[in-house]
């Protein structure tokens, strides 16, 4: 049934022939004016209703024969992705860069993380937390740098839309937990500054174990949640992603379905975790600076400060760079200074925080000269 809007735009045709009985080429004129009126936005993304009117047959067009439309279009079946790097000479040098930031991610990482398991001095709650970072930082950028690697390399920038929506649910798994895992962390600084006499008993064995297995559950269910409505979507072209990753706003754009619902829990899960934990965040490190301005002597103020300062950095890196990513509607273009925003939270964040809790930590480096001085004598 024709609406209000369609009538009006049909009464526009040139040539006064009636809307109730159109000519063949009238016909076809029509139909494409009403498509395109029909075209409506919700939230940024184009829904177009004639993705769900029944099949219907059309009258021949200039003496073409009937077409049938189903009632729904060709499914994409891969993406192209935007590339990382817009100038295409330098390309060896941008492969050799990619390699030099996941092999030092890889190493780095996977030291923090033996450092952790194989030396006794470092099985407190800081780093029993520091080594689940290194883990989601692992998983993070192992979602994204090998395929990354491989259009690099063969001068390609597609990936199936299979291979997309897993892409999609292992980085959106990792960027998740470690938001509420980086709140953990500050909880864990609150009760070891503010609380340091019931700190033992507060964070015992059991607590930890707890902690981590809830910051995993809630991770892994909001990942899956929002991977499970991304990919029950219409993919009916175009199929170019602004970015050199699959994230859901780059990916939520593409879609020719309503997706109402899916922003909705988008947009929820970005209030809950995002804000949510930042606030927490924020609330931690209000009372521990209060507390640290109640200690006597500078020489105690620093030494307190400095057991947070570490995580403080990886808070503020993290934060500053998802937040002003997400923070966006979808339909807003990612320009070059997002793409530059997404590499900081996909390359550079799971690289540098190894390296922030390393350099700053006596304990670690002291752990990586007797590794290194334990290969030599041998």
């Amino acid at each position: 049934m024709q609406t209000v809007s369609d009538l009006s735009v049909i009464s526009q045709i040139p040539g006064g022939q009636s809307p109730e009985m159109p000519s063949a080429d009238s016909f076809c004129t029509q139909t494409a004016l009403v498509e395109i009126r029909s075209q409506h936005l919700r939230f940024g993304i184009h829904v177009w209703k004639s993705k769900s009117t029944p099949v219907r047959e059309d009258p021949p067009c200039n003496g073409a024969p009937r077409q049938m439309h189903p009632r729904n279009l060709t499914k994409v079946s891969e993406f192209i992705l935007e590339g990382v790097f817009d100038n295409p000479h330098l390309q060896g040098l941008y492969i050799v860069i990619s390699l030099c930031l996941y092999l030092t991610a890889i190493l780095s990482n996977s030291f923090v993380i033996i450092a952790t398991v194989v030396h006794p001095p470092l099985h407190i709650p800081m780093y029993f937390f520091i080594s689940n970072l290194a883990i989601l930082d692992l998983v993070g950028i192992s979602s994204v740098l090998p395929k990354m690697l491989e259009n690099l390399i063969l001068g390609k920038n597609t990936i199936s839309f299979e291979g997309c929506v897993a892409q999609l649910y292992t980085f959106t798994f990792s960027a998740s937990t470690e938001l509420i895992l980086l709140t953990v962390m500050s909880y864990d600084r609150y009760l070891a500054i503010c609380q340091p006499l019931h700190y033992v008993t507060m964070m015992s064995k059991g607590t930890r174990i707890s902690l981590m297995t809830g910051v995993w559950g809630i991770g892994t269910v909001n990942s899956l949640t929002n991977t499970l409505l991304v990919a029950q979507l219409d993919f009916c072209g175009p199929n170019l992603v602004q970015n050199f990753l699959c994230e859901i706003p780059s990916v939520l754009a593409l879609s020719c379905s309503s997706t109402y619902l899916t922003e909705i829990m988008v947009y929820m899960a970005d209030i809950i975790l995002g804000m949510g934990n930042f606030l927490l965040v924020i609330l931690s490190y209000c009372l521990i600076i209060i507390t640290i301005l109640k200690i006597q002597g500078s020489a105690g103020k620093w030494k307190a400060f400095s057991t947070c300062s570490s995580h403080l950095a990886v808070v503020g890196l993290f934060y500053s760079t998802v937040i002003y990513t997400y923070i966006q509607p979808t339909s807003t273009p990612l320009e070059k200074k997002n793409k530059t925003v997404s590499i900081m939270y996909t390359l550079v964040t799971p690289t540098l925080n190894p390296l922030i809790y390393s350099l700053r930590n006596k304990v670690i480096k002291a752990v990586f000269w007797k590794i290194v001085t334990f290969h030599k004598t041998n």
